[in-house]
């Protein structure tokens, strides 16, 4: 979900192609989605919206291009029951799915579940660099859509419909799509031009678990990051238990079946939540929120090179590339990047209380 931005398992890629247009190609109208999913930016302030209900997800020009010059660190404590108040409920009553840096503004982005249940609104809102909270209409906005094929069904939070798309990014002209399917390999990756195409052939991927001992085909991707080795885009992904693997991009063509490398394993009985890439006195690191392991500071140096893990790791053993956990960071849930030296977090705060902070890149 990321622009600044270990089980072994197999996951599909279904490549989604057509011809490339500009953004002359978007529609005004008003988007038709049903659940608010994650969130990603693209370009020019264009923001991706997934919809699992839906079994979609949108492109919508935000128009949000003026940079928020201020530099004042952006705090909003209990954001949650702010925006409960905004949308005129209470902080039970609504839930915050996903969190997402503008780029051309340095505003944040937030999608929002008001009420409870697979009937729950879907609202989008703004928040600037002074704390100042917005709903954002999608009426009558440019826009487009794309339809997900054959993705699993169910309803509820923890129905594998909710699972149907877990995380969005944006890398070389392609919206990169994670989730579960009704196909045999049930976890996939979805590639899609932008403009937005028809469906094609899928790709299946190999992704090796350490702590399972096994490939296996059920897992979806739970974060992932585009990341760049020398010269060549990748996607590196963490999935439950924790392994994190790259993934060329040049690979995954319609029809092909690609074997993932399996870069690290970090710990079991953990689920990756969301994940930033960033660099820091000329190095690259992963910055890695986790609902039981913390937030971990993953080192990227030696990731062209690596051994691929492809023998058991056990008792929750970590092999592969190192990390520190970052002590002070507790209870965040999802992270983005701000700038250079700056990223934005969510973060669980007591009494049920959800705080939005600005942290600096540890």
């Amino acid at each position: 979900m990321r622009n600044w931005r270990l089980v072994a398992t197999a996951f599909a890629v279904m490549v989604l192609t057509g011809a490339l247009a500009g953004a002359a190609d978007l529609k005004k109208g008003t988007p038709d989605w049903k659940s608010a999913g994650p969130l990603t930016f693209g370009p020019d302030a264009l923001l991706f919206l997934a919809d699992t209900n839906g079994e979609a997800v949108f492109a919508i020009d935000t128009g949000d291009r003026r940079a928020d010059t201020s530099t004042k660190p952006l705090k909003v404590e209990g954001i949650n029951a702010k925006v409960a108040e905004l949308l005129g409920t209470s902080a039970d009553q609504i839930a915050i799915n996903d969190l997402a840096v503008n780029p051309a503004s340095g505003k944040a982005y937030l999608t929002v579940s008001k009420g409870t249940g697979p009937d729950a609104a879907p609202v989008l809102v703004r928040v600037d660099r002074s704390g100042k909270l917005e709903i954002v209409s999608l009426e009558n906005v440019p826009f487009a859509k794309a339809t997900i094929p054959n993705p699993t069904k169910g309803n509820g939070p923890r129905s594998p419909r909710s699972e149907s798309i877990t995380d969005l990014g944006f890398v070389d002209g392609r919206l990169f799509v994670a989730g579960l399917s009704n196909e045999e390999f049930s976890s996939r990756l979805l590639s899609i031009p932008y403009p937005f195409a028809n469906t094609s052939e899928g790709t299946s991927i190999e992704i090796y678990h350490g702590a399972h001992g096994k490939f296996e085909t059920k897992s979806p991707v739970r974060t992932f990051v585009p990341y760049t080795i020398k010269g060549n885009s990748y996607l590196l992904a963490a999935y439950t238990c924790t392994p994190l693997v790259k993934l060329p991009v040049s690979e995954l063509k319609a029809g092909s079946h690609v074997k993932a490398t399996t870069v690290a394993e970090l710990g079991n009985m953990n689920r990756p939540l969301d994940m930033i890439v960033y660099e820091k006195d000329g190095k690259n690191y992963l910055l890695l929120a986790n609902n039981n392991r913390g937030v971990m500071k993953v080192t990227t140096q030696g990731v062209d090179g690596i051994e691929p893990i492809t023998t058991p790791i056990k008792g929750g053993g970590k092999a592969g590339l190192t990390y520190e956990t970052i002590s002070d960071l507790k209870g965040v849930v999802h992270l983005d990047g701000l700038d250079k030296e700056h990223a934005l977090i969510l973060v669980q705060g007591q009494g049920g209380a959800v705080n939005l902070e600005t942290i600096a890149l540890p």
